[in-house]
This record gives structure tokens, sequence and C-alpha cells, in this order.
């Protein structure tokens, strides 16, 4: 049975992406810092008859990553499909302003000190995440990577100007994702970006997390082009 590991899981579009392939056939496993809300998750896609478990990891740590992927394997073999969206990061946890617990900074208030924990998250954390499967990939000649960002790691302008930050970090490992594409042109490995541009859950059934998981059947089974924007502006 094929396994796919979704990095940032959570109960919005990684339990939907958890489920449509789930009901395709694969095991799941779910990574992200908090156990107990793992293991609810995988309760259930359980329930669903979806076979599911959680490993609790922090991006940011790359060993707990690391060990992570380690009992990954250990449980179900080897990884075909690694979905790498994590939450929105907010590096000191305060009362600054922020949307989904990430910290906005402008342009104008942009430093190296605000941009790099960003940039930690996002881009050295989904190189990371890639390390832990490509390897094994490349040798079996196959294997997906698909890369979640927001929209404005496409277009800057999507977003508010208090995305600066994010947008920097977003838009650096969407060049990473498409240079990783050009070098795995040829072989049996895929990799694609995936920016969206909404709100989820915030509107009709465009919005709807179910909705937008089911892109990413399409773009793993089609296998098609380094960019697929989800763009509903």
């Amino acid at each position: 049975m094929p396994t796919i590991a979704i990095v940032g899981a959570g109960p919005g579009l990684g339990l939907s992406i958890a489920k449509v392939f789930g009901r395709n056939g694969f095991s799941v496993a779910l990574v992200a810092r908090t156990k107990k809300k793992l293991d609810s998750l995988a309760a259930e896609l359980s329930e669903s008859g979806i076979e599911a478990a959680g490993f609790a990891a922090d991006v940011m740590d790359r060993p707990s990553l690391a060990a992570a992927f380690a009992r990954i394997k250990e449980r179900f073999g080897g990884i075909d499909v690694l979905e790498y969206s994590p939450a929105s990061h907010n590096p000191e946890g305060g009362a600054e302003d922020h949307v989904g617990g990430a910290t906005m900074t402008t342009p104008l208030n942009a430093t190296a000190e605000n941009i790099q924990p960003q940039l930690n998250y996002y881009l050295y954390g989904g190189i990371a995440a890639a390390q832990q499967v490509l390897s094994e990939m490349i040798d079996r000649d196959a294997g997906t990577l698909l890369f979640t960002t927001g929209g404005s790691s496409l277009d800057p302008l999507a977003g508010p100007p208090e995305f600066g930050n994010i947008a920097i970090a977003t838009a650096a490992l969407r060049a990473w994702v498409l240079k990783l594409n050009q070098v795995l042109d040829g072989t049996g490995v895929y990799a694609a970006h995936v920016p969206i541009f909404a709100w989820i859950g915030s509107g009709g059934p465009e919005t709807q997390a179910d909705t937008i998981a089911q892109r990413y059947w399409d773009i793993y089974t089609k296998r098609e082009g380094a960019e697929h924007p989800y763009d509903i502006r």
C-alpha cells in the first residue's frame, strides 16, 4: 500500500488531502507539532477506513523531523508522496499583528531578524522535509513531492503589505521547488508547487478544504507542470 506523508497536517486542508489519498488506497502519515491533535486526526481517518498514524515533530527542529520520518518508515515502509504545507509561523508567539499565528511585517519594517525565522520555517523546513524522502525516491525512480504556500509566493500583491516577510520566505520555497522540478525532469520523481489564492473555508464551495484537496489528487495523477495555482480571484 502506498503512503503519503503530510507535513503540517491539521483539521483543514491537511485532513482533506489525507481523506482524498486515503480513499484512493494510500496509508497516511500525519506530521505536526502536537501529538494530541495528530491522534485526533488519525482517529477520524481510521473511522473512515483509512490507515493513518500521527508523528509529532517540529519542522524548525531538524532532528525531531528526521526522527519522525524514521518512525514513519518503520511503520509504513517507503514514502511515495510528500505533501508539505506547514501552518503559518509565529516565532515570537506575542501579541503583534498576525493572521493564523503568523507574525506579519511590512516591507518598510522588514529586517534580517524578522525575515530569517520565516525562511527557516518555509524554505529550510521544506528542504529538510524533502531530504527525508528524496534520495530514496531517486533510487526507486518513483515518487511525488508537493509543496503548498499562500498565493503571495507567486504574486506578492495578492496579500496585504503586512505579508512582506512571509511572501519573501514562501517565494524562496517556490523558487527551490521549481528548480527541483527542473532537475527531476525525465526521472520518475515529480515535484510541484501549489500556491493557494483563497482563505480556506471562508466562503463558498470553492474555498472549502475538501474542494481544494481534490486538486492535489489531480496533480498527483497527471504529473504535468511545475506549478498549479489554485486561484479563485
